[in-house]
């Protein structure tokens, strides 16, 4: 019987996540064995700078990646915000699975369970390891200091319970999927803090060659997940965004048409710009003559899901970003990433 290796960060959030596809990819082949190989990431291991600082995109996945073309793994699982919009050569995304829920959750120390973050006290320390959050919020929240936090999901609860901090802000997914849901004071709505590309969906990264895999991880593609991450990565690649700058968005379906809402922020949150556009993804299917030589878009093959409303979320999100490019969003990006490496 053959064995398909899964490659995973060694954090708990991240074996939950690997465990959760591997359960998935088992109920659709019974006669297949998994084996899940864990590895540290540099990520995991410098953990005393804001991830903005570290200068490296593949944080949390080099290491994972390497393993995939050095053929030690067959798949990696990711949280697919970690997954840069530039992947290495031979490697893509082979499955996209259905989202949790993409936004912000606050989490409070246990002295101020019951209050938002507008009632917390003036300067409570809020910790976060996002500019995109510290940048929307401090905005919305002048009265509140942001600070960087680092370390998995276990760390940073624990600096909070351990009073260094009056409250912290987590992906909901990922307390969703720890099972800390009751952990969460807050959930924050798009319309108060924006969520990163890719939050709340995992990707399966695979060889792109590999077309025993492709084919086995390809069932597991969501399809309204794929399209709203699609026009999300499109739009941050063509933004040249990366986590040391603020860029974020909201992404909805409805009617066969396709609504994605991107913005871009100065760190402290003072300049910002942001544009909703919409894109039809619901066309007719076309008849696709045999595999293109490359099918991938901003990293991800899916050969089951119509390449005209792929074609359409992608371009969707290169045309909000012109839109915001010519409307003077390069400054603002320009002027944050230059702040964040010289701080």
């Amino acid at each position: 019987m053959r064995v398909i290796r899964v490659g995973t960060r060694k954090s708990q959030l991240a074996r939950i996540q690997t465990e959760s596809v591997v359960a998935m990819l088992k109920a659709l082949n019974p006669g297949l064995q998994f084996e899940i190989i864990a590895m540290t990431t540099t990520g995991d291991k410098i953990l005393d700078t804001a991830l903005s600082k570290i200068g490296e995109k593949s944080l949390f996945t080099k290491e994972l990646e390497h393993a995939l073309k050095m053929n030690v793994v067959d798949l990696v699982v990711h949280s697919l915000k970690d997954l840069p919009t530039v992947l290495p050569p031979g490697l893509t995304i082979g499955a996209i699975c259905k989202r949790e829920n993409p936004c912000d959750a606050v989490v409070f120390h246990s002295k101020f369970v019951g209050k938002t973050l507008e009632t917390l006290p003036e300067r409570s320390v809020v910790g976060t390891s996002s500019l995109r959050r510290a940048a929307q919020l401090q905005r919305k929240y002048p009265h509140l200091e942001f600070k960087s936090i680092r370390g998995n999901l276990n760390t940073r609860l624990q600096k909070l319970d351990e009073q260094q901090f009056s409250a912290i802000i987590l992906a909901a997914a990922g307390l969703q999927r720890m099972g800390w849901q009751h952990r969460v004071g807050q959930i924050l709505h798009p319309d108060e803090c924006m969520y990163a590309v890719g939050q709340g969906a995992l990707g399966v990264e695979v060889r792109a060659k590999d077309q025993g895999i492709l084919d086995l991880v390809g069932a597991l593609h969501d399809p309204e997940t794929l399209l709203c991450c699609m026009a999300e990565r499109a739009f941050l690649r063509h933004l040249e965004g990366g986590c040391s700058v603020p860029v974020a968005v909201h992404t909805a379906i409805k009617d066969g048409q396709l609504y994605l809402t991107g913005g871009v922020w100065s760190l402290d949150g003072a300049d910002s710009m942001q544009e909703t556009m919409q894109a039809t993804i619901h066309g007719p299917a076309q008849h696709e003559e045999g595999p293109e030589d490359d099918p991938q878009l901003v990293g991800i093959t899916a050969r089951n899901i119509p390449r005209v409303a792929q074609l359409a979320a992608e371009n969707l999100g290169i045309s909000l970003a012109n839109l915001l490019l010519h409307k003077g969003a390069k400054n603002i990006l320009d002027i944050a990433r230059q702040l964040n490496d010289a701080h």
